[in-house]
């Protein structure tokens, strides 16, 4: 079975630079990471239209499929391979391929509402929250979801501040509680983040 992997949890609201802070954790550790997203898990909806798609509550814990999330996690902890599901933002579904993953030294969990599930808390050896102010997170939203999520500027402020932004304060928030560290504006702390690869480097060479 080899080694038991590190499991690092990146939680934080949107646009708060978590991406960001996985890349460079990605490249500190190179092909001894691997990062599962939250929202590969979302739930599929094959039953609705793509108008009804648009207007699901998408960051409430119920839209994603943790369940399965958690499994998998297991699974890659104790050595074996998985297939990870695959979603579209831009039809707002799951789609039918999955993606192969493979176990690692590191493994990355990153999503907004990671901490707000105590069991899938428990699989994770740190747990860190990325904190920054909502000013600079909607307008990261923005350019994201305007340039890579064919969304307008329009739709993309109407979904905040009906469902992104209470959900925010209902359950990401709150849950930055149960962080063993909280880094403001993410990947973009250079002194936080070279103290939290060299704790993650300390991990696994005690593992």
């Amino acid at each position: 079975m080899g080694e038991r992997t590190i499991v690092i949890g990146v939680a934080g609201g949107t646009g708060s630079g978590k991406s960001t802070l996985v890349r460079k954790l990605q490249e500190a550790f190179s092909d001894a990471v691997t990062t599962l997203s939250h929202d590969y898990y979302y739930r599929a909806y094959p039953d609705l239209t793509y108008k009804e798609r648009t207007k699901l509550n998408y960051d409430h814990p119920h839209s994603f499929e943790t369940d399965l999330m958690i499994e998998q996690i297991r699974m890659l902890r104790e050595g074996y391979r998985s297939n990870r599901p695959v979603y579209s933002f831009v039809e707002h579904n799951r789609l039918p391929e999955t993606v192969r993953v493979i176990p690692s030294k590191v493994l990355i969990v990153e999503g907004i509402l990671i901490f707000e599930c105590e069991e899938l808390r428990k699989l994770m050896d740190i747990k860190v929250f990325v904190d920054t102010d909502a000013d600079i997170r909607l307008a990261r939203r923005i350019l994201r979801d305007v340039q890579n999520r064919g969304r307008s500027m329009k739709s993309v402020i109407r979904q905040y501040l009906e469902t992104v932004k209470p959900m925010h304060d209902e359950f990401v928030e709150p849950s930055k509680r149960h962080a063993d560290v909280i880094i403001p504006e993410g990947g973009f702390n250079s002194v936080a983040v070279q103290m939290l690869i060299e704790n993650i480097k300390s991990l696994t060479r005690n593992n």
